[in-house]
């Protein structure tokens, strides 16, 4: 009885459409979820994802849960999570990008999912990082442990929207340092970001986990712009 009294208070409705939700959905109804434009990449062995890596990092397996497309129901859930301070929404997603995860044969052999990290003062301004978020939402499908400590951001950057190819790696090419490394020794991890466009910031990444300690390194992202 006191249901409607909460939505009162704390509206329920999808994200997509506005209408209530059941109380078994989150975030998005249904409808709304089944229309995401999923990639299923994430099966399929050399995709565009692997593709984009050849020949600039040795990434093993690479995947984008979703397709990024303007003025669509992600792109709005992106930008409340990143402006709006909706970190439910990422964790919601993260917990999808886990459900696709368990059906890869391959995420069996991961040992722990790295989150692209934030530089401090803007992880502050923000109140979380929304790749960790998005890692914890996996984690809470998964169970495979998080990794905060083994990657960090040095310098400040501005963002990569407006950039090219060339503009985005000399942006992000030397802003990231491993930390910690010896603890993933001849391990597998899971490099998980937002949106990738270029790859840049996940290239730089890689590299950086990739310093001398055989590291393989496995990349899965919310959404894929193509350029």
């Amino acid at each position: 009885m006191f249901s409607p009294l909460l939505h009162l208070f704390y509206p329920h409705s999808c994200e997509g459409c506005g209408r209530d939700l059941s109380r078994h959905e989150e975030v998005l109804c249904l409808r709304c979820y089944q229309r995401m434009p999923a990639t299923r990449f994430h099966m399929v062995a050399n995709n565009p994802i692997e593709k984009l890596f050849w020949g600039r990092s040795p990434v093993a397996h690479g995947s984008a849960a979703y397709f990024f497309g303007k003025r669509s129901n992600l792109q709005q859930l992106i930008h409340s999570f990143k402006y709006l301070g909706r970190r439910d929404i990422a964790l919601y997603l993260g917990r999808q990008m886990g459900n696709m995860l368990l059906e890869c044969p391959w995420f069996n052999d991961v040992s722990g999912v790295v989150p692209v990290p934030l530089f401090k003062s803007r992880e502050r301004k923000r109140g979380y990082n929304q790749a960790g978020v998005l890692g914890e939402g996996i984690k809470d499908v998964t169970g495979c442990p998080l990794l905060h400590d083994v990657l960090k951001r040095k310098n400040y950057t501005q963002t990569q929207t407006h950039k090219g190819r060339g503009d985005r790696w000399q942006n992000v090419g030397d802003v990231f340092a491993g930390q910690h490394l010896a603890q993933l020794e001849n391990k597998h991890v899971l490099l998980v970001d937002d949106v990738l466009t270029t790859g840049a910031t996940l290239e730089a990444c890689a590299r950086q986990l990739q310093q001398g300690h055989n590291v393989t390194v496995s990349i899965f992202c919310l959404a894929y712009t193509m350029i």
